[in-house]
Formats: C-alpha cells, structure tokens, sequence
C-alpha cells in the first residue's frame, strides 16, 4: 500500500481528536498536527475553570441538537455516527472517566482539565502524530494530486489529505487563506458572551445569582430561562451567556447597545404574585418587609428590590400600599436594564460564523468545493451554547472527518 500523508491545521480539541483517530484509524499514514502557537489545546485547559467540561449528559441527539444556535440541522447526521455516550466511552477506554454534575455537564473525576490534555497527548504520541509548533499557515495551494503549505517564515509543507481544524476568530481576515481556496466565510462575530451595565446600582450586588431568571431581549426577539450571575460590570451566568449565543448576530448589529428585561421569578404572573403580597400583609403584618424574603431569591437581592420600590428599612408588611405592590411586581417580573458592551474572555471566546454550511458534505465533513479537504470544529458556522455542547462538536466533528479518511 501506498503510504498517505495527512495533515491537521490546528492544535485543539478538535485538532487533536482528528489527528488520533485518523492515525489510529490508518496504520500505514502518516499524520502530522501543526499548531500556530506555542501552546497546544489551550481551550481544554481553561475550560470549565480548569475543570474542561468535556460533554453534556444529553443521550437524545434530536434534544443534543438544539443546543446549536447554528449547525443545528447539520449535526443530526454528525451525532448520529458519534455522540455524547461514545464520547464518554472513547475517553473511559483509555483510562478517564467522567462524572456528570447537576446541570448535566460533565468533566473528568479528578476535576481537573489536565488530565483531558495528557489522555491527548499520550493519545497522540502513541498513535505516532507529528506535531510543530509555531507554524502559522498563510496559503494554501492544491495541485492534482496534493496541497502544498506555505508558513509564515517560507516553510512548506505537502500532504494528500488536510484537515483544517483551526478554530474560531471573530476576525474576519483571519479566514483570508481559507478565502483564497473558494470557500465562502459567514461574517464571524462573537457568541457566548456577558452583558455590560454600566453606572447602575445592580452592579453593588456582583457575586449574587439568582436560581432562575427570564431574561427577555426584544430586539433580538429573545427570552430566556436559566441561572444569572450579577458582576462587578453587570450580568453572566448560563441565562446571559445562552442569550447571547442565541442573539449572537442581532446583538452584534446593535453594536452591543440594547435593553434587556429579567423576571427574577419566571414562574410568577401579575396576577399570582399580587395574590401573594395580600397573603404576606396579612400573615407577616408585623415583620419587617426588607428582612423578611419569602420567595426562593438570595437576600441581598430582595433588599436591593425593597429599596428600588422605595421601601424603607422600618416599613412593615402591615403598611403595604397598592403603590408599592405595583412597583415591586414590575421590578420582580419587568426589571429593565440597558446594556452597553460586552465582555468576551479571550482564552474562551466562541464564534457565530465561519465556513458556510451549504460547502460541506457532514456525511465525510470534507469539501464539495475541493476534493480531500475537511473542516472539523468551530472553525465551521456551528456554536453551541454553554455547557460542554462546543467541545461535544468538536469531538464528533473530528470523528467523522477521520472515519472519512480511513
């Protein structure tokens, strides 16, 4: 047999996925992984506050899907030849298991992302992957029989098959080499980002959250449910970060300016919550309303609302007038906040966009533009939301690309 030589454009999650597999898959090849920076599976390391989370406890692809602001549609054909339980046992045999916290995300019992990166690398060093650092790619040119690299300091490299798994970048001219071979780009902008509202009181309370909230955006015809986190620059937490996924382009053609509305009680109506504030008038009369909270929110939240309402610190349950029922259902259920900006994590940044979708065959994920070229990962228009659904994209992205190349 003819030996094959593969080449890998990026050291990620889904780099690195692709590249052992395809060498593991394809004994007589030889597979090399070329990285831009110094620094290899860098996203696996940070994620989940060193933890990585690796997957998300979803078993059923059709539910799994819709966690994909974009790619949704895609990814039924992904999923179905690889998904979360293979996942889970592609990594337990090799000696790491995982764990599954309430929320359903999961991440390896020794809680730390450092074993996700040496199962990796012993991974690939077993499978015999060459991997070069500090290799930059600027052109790409295929001839009939192969490409030919070219690096930034003049190097080149050739291969039969090329796998580009370089990862997203809300630049756009980042994806000027990826251009120049006749692949359409979708304008990248930033997804899975946190909301900045500034000179405002709310602030004061950074490190509260709130169980659940509803987070409403109109422009972006936008609500949802979930955790929110309030910060020292306004608001995170898997409600903001969900919204902003989903938004991602609407939100970015608002230039990041924009109102949001959050119901700290979801499961309320106007209705239900006036009939719970007669109840406390009468059975709390003589308590203070500022250090008796009665509904599941933290504290300091509901001191913050007492005092947004103009309720002060003496007032009791006795003394509520319908005035301050209004208001305080209106803070409680319509709290309305402008937002101006973004904060978006370098090391964790996700992007809305990338290669067009249309360009791709997901039964191989190579090319139909050009022959023996794939694209795994987020380098492709498909973003999860938070939760372990990117790297779970990454993972079956890779596997599919490396089954297609056996």
């Amino acid at each position: 047999m003819n030996s094959m030589n593969i080449i890998v454009i990026g050291g990620g999650a889904a780099g690195f996925f692709t590249a052992i597999n395809a060498a593991q898959l394809n004994k007589n090849t030889t597979v090399t992984l070329l990285e831009k920076s110094s620094k290899l599976l860098s996203k696996v390391r940070i994620s989940g506050g060193g933890r990585c989370n690796v997957t998300n406890a979803c078993f059923d692809n059709s539910v799994l899907v819709k966690n994909y602001p974009r790619g949704e549609k895609e990814l039924h054909n992904v999923f179905s030849r690889f998904n979360t339980k293979d996942t889970i046992e592609w990594f337990k045999q090799r000696g790491v298991e995982l764990k599954t916290e309430t929320d359903g995300r999961m991440f390896p019992i020794t809680d730390s992302s450092q074993t996700i990166i040496n199962c990796l690398m012993d991974e690939a060093k077993l499978a015999g992957v060459n991997i070069k650092l500090n290799v930059d790619i600027k052109e790409i040119k295929k001839s009939t029989t192969d490409f030919m690299l070219t690096s930034s300091d003049g190097s080149n490299f050739y291969c039969d098959k090329l796998i580009i798994a370089a990862g997203g970048n809300a630049n756009s001219t980042a994806y000027e080499w990826i251009k120049k071979l006749g692949h359409t780009i979708i304008k990248p902008v930033p997804s899975l980002f946190t909301f900045n509202i500034p000179n405002n009181n709310i602030t004061q309370l950074m490190g509260i959250s709130s169980p659940w909230a509803k987070v409403k955006i109109k422009q972006a015809k936008l609500e949802i449910e979930g955790p929110l986190l309030i910060t020292h620059w306004g608001m995170s937490g898997p409600a903001i970060l969900k919204a902003s996924a989903w938004g991602a382009r609407t939100l970015s053609d608002t230039n990041y300016d924009f109102t949001i509305n959050i119901s700290w009680l979801p499961k309320f109506t106007d209705e239900k919550l006036k009939i719970e504030f007669v109840t406390f008038k009468e059975e709390l009369a003589t308590k203070l309303i500022v250090s008796t909270y009665p509904f599941e929110l933290p504290k300091r939240l509901w001191e913050y609302f007492t005092e947004k309402a103009g309720i002060n610190k003496n007032m009791r349950w006795a003394d509520l007038s319908k005035k301050i029922v209004i208001a305080l259902i209106n803070i409680m259920l319509n709290d309305e906040y402008v937002v101006k900006g973004k904060t978006t994590f370098k090391e964790e940044f996700v992007t809305c966009g990338g290669i067009h979708l249309k360009e791709i065959d997901f039964k191989t994920m190579q090319s139909k533009v050009i022959p023996n070229l794939f694209f795994v990962g987020e380098i492709l228009n498909i973003d999860g939301v938070t939760g372990g659904f990117n790297f779970q994209n990454a993972w079956s992205t890779g596997w599919v690309a490396a089954q297609a190349l056996s």
